[in-house]
């Protein structure tokens, strides 16, 4: 039976979850899954356990987070209502001057070696010298996100105390630093005062990788927060407490280090967007620091390949600073090193590159593409091409897939080898996919146009992995032949460990050599009919790269389904361009067509003028043939430039836009 007494969530909370429009969904979330009992699960769950994790508030009003161990079985369940903890306090724990008869407590049982945990607030009862209870107030379930696979035993006698005396710090000393620096888990206590005049503490976990806690000059934590299950009870707790507790562990010598100072949300931040995985920052400035050597009489040996998988899709400090220095390179060409060649298809080859002037990468968006400036051997100066990036954001490099057809492209193939250097710039374009949008996607690939269907897959999925709810996506990806299809056994990795949420049809027009069912799923080509037959009956947004032709004939073919015009998103090759048909009937505007004269044009910046004609290519060619490196923003070719160095026409006769499209 769920809480029916008193709201779900307090102010807080809801603050949080207005602010990523969650709130209507917490609300039957809460109803549904925090009750005031234990299940029976839980109650079995505590009673295995060796340790658990308990916060508390002590008469000064400051928070605590503390571990207390034992023998499993010291945890007992009389009945749903109640929990019962038969283990001696430590004087010397600041916490235990907060768990007192009538004293309200936040409690997590955790099994770092199954990643289980549970959470239970209650109010502390029936103290004796030999332990307490705990009345529940609260009890749900969390997942297992971030909690590293650990295995325990005990290091002493857990019944005896430790021998060491606390040391209690004004500032951090050299080895507090150390342990924090080195956490790949903290927990953390908060509470609030609710108007009912009771009191609402509660414990948490966090974890990420190594180091994932900065320490400030001033010796005040920052600390990225993940995505999680959208409860906000810690947050919650801080934007109307600041009040906050944090304990962290020595896991091999079962030393503690608990702090207890003041904690702030942070929700505007450019290293927000930098740390990989971050969805915001708090910050935590102590107060009141205690070290206790061999606190704890359990000891943990780490598992073999014990991190958690969503810890380790999380990015790091060093990181960070590495992109936000990056982020201010943005405009500048920089020099990027060839790591990594290979060989997608016959026709098409995959570079990597990272950079090499200290910088890390800026992290782009899926679908987007790499301006890159490279001198071939038949051009007299630096020539620039973009190419989609094949690769996702959280893949922490870049990599770009081309396929031999033009004079840049083959000196590509021809040319580049590892250890090679080219330029390159930020990452730009506007065909990328929202890979939390619930709307099932569906991503049409022709040829060399799987490049940004590929990169957008590994986001879908690895946020969806992220956050544990990937998007529902559909993948055809359409080859002239086996041996010119690229990235088939990628793509089937990927969707492997989508867990059924993703689905994979491979088209093939030539089927020599190539199995059916092994190799591919479909003969022919993509058209409406195969998706037609293939789509279950559902609202899409679909995603199309490939060749002018296919381009259209599919997007017309969809319209004429009545699909808005605004689901359709494409990227296309070359100097044409998707003629579009509007869902709304607006005032007609004259259809421009190519300048068939000469147009002069002035680059405005620059002060340089010259002479466009119809056949002399695109105004970035003309720029580039003046002797300038113009910003641009085309989507592949450099076919349709829509940023060039404020390029302006001298005469009223044509214009840029006249001449481009």
């Amino acid at each position: 039976m769920a809480i029916e007494s008193r709201p779900i969530w307090h102010g807080g909370e809801l603050q949080m979850q207005r602010g990523l429009g969650v709130a209507d969904k917490m609300a039957d979330v809460g109803r549904r899954v925090i009750r005031d009992h234990m299940p029976d699960q839980h109650r079995a769950f505590f009673a295995q356990l060796p340790f658990v994790v308990l916060a508390a508030v002590d008469g000064h009003g400051d928070a605590w987070a503390t571990l207390l161990a034992q023998t499993p079985g010291f945890m007992q369940s009389p009945t749903s209502k109640e929990l019962r903890i038969n283990s001696l306090l430590d004087p010397d724990d600041p916490a235990t001057a907060g768990m007192v008869e009538g004293a309200s407590v936040g409690l997590l049982g955790m099994d770092p070696a199954t990643r289980r945990r549970n959470r239970m607030n209650g109010i502390i009862s029936d103290c004796t010298a030999g332990g307490f209870s705990i009345n529940v107030v609260q009890s749900f379930g969390n997942c297992p996100q971030y909690i590293q696979a650990r295995d325990f035993q005990f290091g002493r006698d857990p019944l005896s105390l430790p021998e060491a005396s606390p040391l209690l710090m004004d500032k951090l000393s050299d080895h507090a630093r150390a342990l924090i620096q080195d956490a790949d888990t903290l927990f953390v206590a908060s509470y609030v005062d609710a108007p009912d005049g009771q009191r609402e503490v509660d414990v948490s976990h966090r974890g990420g990788r190594a180091g994932f806690v900065r320490i400030e000059e001033d010796g005040s934590l920052t600390v990225p927060d993940f995505a999680g299950n959208l409860f906000f009870a810690t947050l919650g707790n801080f934007l109307l407490n600041p009040k906050a507790g944090l304990v962290f562990v020595d896991f091999e010598t079962g030393d503690l280090l608990q702090l207890s100072g003041r904690a702030q949300v942070i929700v505007e931040s450019p290293e927000i967007a930098a740390f990989q995985g971050a969805e915001r920052l708090w910050t935590f400035a102590p107060d009141h620091i205690v070290f206790r050597p061999g606190a704890l009489a359990l000891r943990w040996r780490f598992q073999e390949n014990g991190w958690s998988p969503n810890s380790l899709m999380t990015g790091s400090w060093e990181q960070t600073a590495e992109r936000l220095k990056a982020a201010a390179l943005k405009e500048t060409w920089r020099k990027f090193k060839v790591t990594r060649i290979n060989d997608e298809s016959a026709v098409i080859r995959s570079f990597h590159f990272e950079p090499i002037d200290g910088a890390g990468l800026i992290p782009h968006l899926a679908g987007q593409h790499l301006p890159i400036r490279v001198r071939p051997a038949k051009c007299e100066k630096p020539v620039i091409r973009t190419y989609t990036l094949s690769c996702g954001p959280a893949d922490g490099m870049y990599r770009i897939s081309v396929k031999r057809e033009g004079l840049v492209s083959s000196h590509l193939h021809d040319t580049l080898h590892v250890g090679d250097v080219i330029e390159a710039r930020a990452p730009a374009g506007q065909f990328t996919i929202d890979a939390f949008e619930r709307r099932p996607a569906v991503l049409l690939a022709a040829g060399v146009g799987v490049t940004p269907m590929l990169a957008m897959l590994r986001h879908v999925v690895y946020e969806g992995l992220r956050t544990r709810r990937v998007r529902p996506t559909w993948f055809f990806l359409s080859a002239r032949s086996i041996v010119e299809r690229a990235f088939a056994k990628e793509i089937e990795s990927v969707v492997a460990s989508a867990n059924g949420v993703v689905r994979f049809i491979r088209l093939l027009s030539n089927t020599e050599g190539a199995r059916e069912c092994k190799d591919y799923d479909e003969v022919g080509r993509i058209d409406v009919h195969l998706l037609c037959r293939t789509l279950p009956f559902n609202d899409y947004d679909f995603y199309m790269c490939g060749p002018p032709g296919f381009m259209q004939s599919i997007y017309d073919d969809l319209r004429a389904l009545n699909v808005a015009d605004e689901r359709i998103h494409a990227e296309s090759f070359g100097p044409a361009s998707l003629k579009r048909h509007s869902d709304v009937v607006a005032d007609v505007v004259p259809a421009r067509v190519p300048s068939e004269t000469a147009t002069p044009v002035m680059f405005v910046k620059s002060g340089k003028e010259a002479r466009w004609n119809p056949d002399s290519g695109t105004l970035l060619e003309l720029a580039e043939a003046r002797g300038l490196s113009p910003d641009f923003d085309c989507p592949r070719v450099c076919a349709q430039t829509t940023r060039l160095d404020r390029a302006m026409p001298v005469s009223k006769s044509a214009s840029v836009s006249q001449s481009l499209y």
